[in-house]
């Protein structure tokens, strides 16, 4: 009954357009008022306050912030330029090049939304002006903008590995082999559509000065992800300390090398960083309050002995889990969805004999297809209006790029060496 009353409550205001702040709040204080639980009210908001206070957590506004310096600081234009150089003469060459720059200029910024944004604002007009529809543009963008969250500064891995206590150095490794799997699939799913509508044939190659030149011009902003994750990989600092060194080398490289960025735009840099920051730490504590009120009723448990009597083999309960994972997705945003459902799950999977980081991919990969999914869709609705395309001409393309990323989505489920190889060979 409790879980009903519970996550009904919470997703019809949710859906009423109330934020989801206080949609958290009003359906656990609600469930615990209409149901006439014996709790105090003042452990929800205990449970709020140590939600938020973990230091690890100091690491999630540092990161957006290192994001926004780097979009905004004109890396997202060399970014995209050299993958142009490199990829453009491919045939259906402009959504191969947007592929490809989502997933390098994701592992700079760890945000989907800031990926979207600063890719797609450079290249939807060179696409639609190739003849590219613009339902076609926008999807690809919002689905390959997802590449960012299993690239190593992910900050829904940061939360995870802040959740489940999973090692951040074996997280921040476990997604590239997914990343590049979901980026072929997309890859070829765009060399598929320039060959049948003809819409891009490709351009001509580059030359090899083009390409040392274009290297060159991007290279300080590659090195970042290597240097924050080779600090982090090799213990020289913590997830929170590398937070700090994205944002010094991203202020160097913008205002310093590149020059496209000036002191006086980094107060409102950081106050619009701080200001998303807030709303996601937010989310965070109302999130402990319900998980606070899940766990005292014992939910999990409950769930525990539904899923078990449902699903008796790990694959069973792998594919209820996607599911599951997918269906919450598309209402909800993927930090809000994580935490709320990782303290549910994470139990079952372990009973099940599944790996804390293998499963942490498989939850973000899931809850990243859904940002390409309406109705919420954050990914979908940048690219959306970058576009300038309605949902008839986005319909129709979804099957083929949301196909893709499902399908890549099971290859990681059933595969659990993609997620495993690389951590285990840096290990080793």
């Amino acid at each position: 009954m409790l879980p009903l009353v519970l996550f009904g409550s919470f997703f019809a205001i949710a859906l009423l357009g109330v934020p989801m702040l206080f949609a958290l709040l009003a359906a656990t204080v609600g469930t615990i008022l209409v149901l006439g639980l014996q709790h105090p009210l003042e452990v929800v908001y205990l449970s709020f306050i140590s939600g938020v206070e973990p230091f690890i957590l100091t690491a999630v506004p540092m990161f957006i912030l290192a994001g926004a310096l780097l979009a905004v600081g004109g890396v997202g234009r060399r970014i995209v330029h050299l993958a142009r150089v490199l990829l453009g003469w491919l045939p259906g060459g402009l959504g191969v090049v947007t592929v490809f720059s989502c997933m390098i200029f994701g592992g700079i910024s760890g945000s989907a939304i800031a990926d979207t944004a600063a890719i797609g604002s450079l290249i939807i007009p060179a696409m639609l002006e190739r003849g590219y529809s613009r339902g076609f543009a926008a999807v690809l963008l919002s689905v390959a903008g997802t590449l960012a969250l299993l690239m190593p500064l992910s900050i829904p891995f940061l939360v995870f590995a802040f959740i489940s206590g999973a090692s951040m150095r074996s997280m921040s490794m476990a997604g590239l082999v997914p990343a590049a799997v979901l980026a072929v699939t997309l890859v070829a799913v765009c060399i598929w559509h320039g060959k049948r509508t003809g819409c891009d044939t490709g351009d001509e190659r580059a030359t090899w000065r083009e390409v040392r030149l274009a290297i060159l011009d991007s290279g300080p902003a590659l090195l970042m992800p290597l240097i924050i994750v080779g600090g982090v990989w090799s213990g020289f600092f913590t997830p929170s300390e590398s937070a700090s060194c994205a944002v010094v080398y991203g202020l160097i490289i913008s205002i310093y090398y590149y020059k496209d960025l000036t002191w006086r735009h980094i107060p409102q840099l950081i106050l619009q960083a701080f200001v998303t920051s807030a709303v996601v730490l937010l989310v965070i504590g109302a999130t402990g309050g319900m998980g606070w009120l899940v766990t005292a009723e014992q939910v999990a448990s409950q769930m525990a002995e539904w899923v078990r009597s449902v699903a008796s083999q790990q694959w069973e309960f792998l594919l209820l889990f996607n599911a599951a994972m997918l269906l919450l997705g598309i209402f909800i945003e993927p930090l809000p969805a994580m935490l709320l459902s990782a303290p549910l799950f994470m139990p079952l999977a372990q009973s099940f004999g599944i790996n804390m980081v293998h499963f942490g991919v498989i939850m973000t990969a899931n809850l990243a297809i859904a940002l390409a999914h309406p109705p919420v869709g954050a990914t979908l609705f940048v690219s959306a209006r970058l576009a300038n395309a309605s949902m008839g001409d986005i319909l129709p393309n979804l099957w083929k790029l949301l196909g893709a990323a499902i399908v890549t989505v099971l290859l990681i489920t059933f595969i659990p060496s993609l997620t495993g190889w690389l951590p285990a060979l840096l290990h080793s």
